[in-house]
């Protein structure tokens, strides 16, 4: 069993890498930092490759698929991210264009291509790392909620996908709120609510998407938000959203 884990270097993808190692799986570990790969690769059971590739550019996506389409790969997880705090016509365009390269073309590139050969197989898993934001609109960190919901609502449509031609293929997204991780420090922000672990982050979601579910919600109290905010105005929603946010910010 092989598991492709990206962003793998911290938070939730280095805790992820640890369970699935404890799970009997070889792992393919990618990062920018291959220091800290290493790192989480000394403390894993099962056979380690670090892959040091940067996913904001395009073409090691599909270096990166060329590295391991003939490893046969059973779990591919979409984790690297990052956001951005400010209002945006403030915020730096070419560091919101890098974000939009790897929150959402990576995920994009990476699953397409893992997919098709999922699919002809007809097995195999995907998870692709969202956030609780891929339901909501976030004023002050609006490109990374933006790219967030792209990456759940497309995952959702491509289970329907899957559905509908009976596969054997699972994909799913893990949509947590609040996390323990180096986050914030890229963002330039922090949680004004307590955060959840990313180590019990990584074990709810990889329990979960085994169990078959589409959309994984780690914690009781950012489900209830997400059920809530069903029933609210978009334009309350929006300066709840902000005030949380500002509250980051400062």
């Amino acid at each position: 069993m092989k598991a492709l884990i990206t962003g793998a270097s911290s938070g939730i993808g280095r805790d992820m890498s640890y369970y699935m190692s404890s799970l009997g799986y070889d792992l393919f570990l990618v990062s920018r930092d291959k220091e800290k790969l290493e790192e989480v690769k000394s403390k894993c059971s099962t056979k380690v490759t670090i892959i040091s590739l940067d996913l904001i550019k395009e073409e090691n996506c599909f270096k990166l698929y060329e590295k391991v389409k003939k490893e046969n790969i059973d779990v591919l997880i979409n984790g690297a991210g990052f956001g951005l705090f400010g209002m945006t016509y403030k915020t730096d365009l070419d560091r919101e264009l890098e974000m939009i390269n790897l929150n959402i073309k990576a995920v994009h590139i990476l699953t397409k291509l893992f997919l098709s050969d999922f699919v002809r197989r007809d097995s195999g898993y995907i998870m692709n790392i969202a956030s609780s934001a891929g339901f909501l609109s976030g004023p002050r960190l609006n490109t990374y909620y933006a790219t967030k919901n792209y990456v759940a609502k497309w995952t959702m449509a491509i289970y329907e996908e899957l559905k509908h031609l009976n596969s054997n293929v699972h994909i799913c997204t893990l949509c947590p709120g609040p996390v323990r991780t180096n986050f914030n420090k890229v963002a330039g922000g922090h949680f004004a609510i307590k955060e959840a672990s990313s180590g019990y982050v990584a074990k709810y979601g990889i329990d979960k998407m085994f169990q078959n579910k589409l959309i994984i919600v780690p914690k009781f109290s950012v489900k209830l938000g997400l059920f809530l905010n069903r029933f609210i105005p978009w334009k309350l929603s929006l300066k709840i959203t902000y005030k949380i946010q500002e509250r980051k910010s400062k």
